[in-house]
């Protein structure tokens, strides 16, 4: 029987350790410079989706950023950050949950997506994830996502993938967001293999 998503990256977490996954970054530079661009506030809400366990939630606490909350599908990538961080995990809301099961409950005025809207192939799903980070997002708020361009690949840990472009970007999210920039990055894994991602910054309107 095919594994559901919960258990394919349930399995992921439980098999590879930390730099065995080609998403592994040791510093988010990126996102990082993003996040600097954007956010004005150290007491500003943000919510890194699929946050699993990068180091992005280290480098906020170490920059005194106070609301930080990472969600992820797999609860053991959320232990395994916890764990590493020991008691400044507990200065971080953890959240177990499909992206598109999500149910805000507080808003944040910055949404962070490294490699998680990628995933998501159906229509419905995309449609789903762009009215729950318009619920979760302030107005004027900013929304960061990382995602394979149409020059990355077609597949990622064993899972179709979805391509997009600039344009394709600002289609999904036109309804309530802004598009204010975009880069192109390569991204060097682990096993030093090259792939190119997509990085659109988006603001709340």
């Amino acid at each position: 029987m095919e594994m559901t998503r919960k258990e394919h990256w349930e399995n992921i977490y439980s098999n590879k350790k930390l730099d065995e996954v080609s998403w592994y970054q040791p510093k988010p530079e990126v996102s990082l410079k993003f996040i600097s661009d954007h956010c004005i506030s150290k007491t500003a809400a943000i919510i890194d989706i699929g946050g699993g366990d990068s180091f992005l939630v280290d480098y906020l606490l170490e920059q005194n950023f106070q609301a930080i909350t990472v969600l992820d599908i797999s609860e053991k990538a959320l232990l395994r950050a916890k764990e590493r961080l020991q008691t400044k995990s507990e200065k971080v809301q953890w959240i177990i949950s499909d992206i598109t099961d999500f149910n805000p409950t507080q808003i944040v005025q910055i949404w962070h997506d490294r490699a998680v809207f990628h995933f998501l192939t159906d229509s419905e799903e995309v449609k789903k994830y762009a009215l729950i980070a318009a619920k979760a997002i302030a107005k004027n708020g900013i929304m960061i996502i990382g995602t394979f361009s149409d020059k990355g690949p077609l597949k990622c840990s064993g899972i179709a993938i979805q391509q997009y472009t600039v344009a394709s970007m600002r289609l999904v999210f036109q309804d309530n967001f802004e598009l204010i920039e975009s880069k192109e990055i390569t991204h060097q894994t682990p096993m030093r293999t090259e792939q190119q991602f997509l990085f659109c910054v988006f603001k709340k309107i």
